[in-house]
């Protein structure tokens, strides 16, 4: 790790990191990272966070995009949105939010397609000329 946030430390604004960095203090605001955030288990970041991929272990309250990777393990929790390539999540992690994985981190489109819309369906005549014909003979 070049940038290592310490258990008892707590810092609040923007971190512009070059570089790996891992959190086991407190951050409150906002992480650039070119490279991977982690997130230990001691860890409470109150932030948005965009960077390459990021590994949470600990707690994250806020947003996080990356273009990469993200990594939720067992005993972490999160509660915002994600947006990134690819998403682990291990069994045990708690995540409050939303996930977008189409289109990376440029696209604003969701990239749902619009729901189907139903033809009119037209009626069947020699189907509903047989049933009414056997529907006669049983007696109905």
């Amino acid at each position: 790790m070049n940038t290592l946030i310490g258990k008892d430390t707590t810092i609040t604004g923007t971190l512009d990191v070059k570089g790996p960095l891992k959190v086991d203090g407190t951050v409150k605001g906002k992480i650039l990272c070119n490279d991977c955030v982690t997130i230990g288990q001691t860890g409470l970041v109150e932030a948005e966070i965009e960077a390459s991929s990021a590994v949470i272990a600990g707690r994250l309250n806020g947003n996080i995009m990356t273009t990469d990777k993200v990594e939720l393990q067992a005993k972490c929790e999160l509660e915002g949105d994600i947006k990134t390539k690819s998403l682990v999540i291990e069994q045990g992690a708690i995540f409050c939010g939303s996930c977008n994985m189409k289109g990376g981190t440029t696209s604003s489109n969701l990239g749902f397609l619009p729901p189907a819309k139903e033809k009119p369906s037209t009626p069947n005549l020699s189907m509903q000329q047989t049933v009414l014909a056997g529907a006669d003979k049983k007696g109905f």
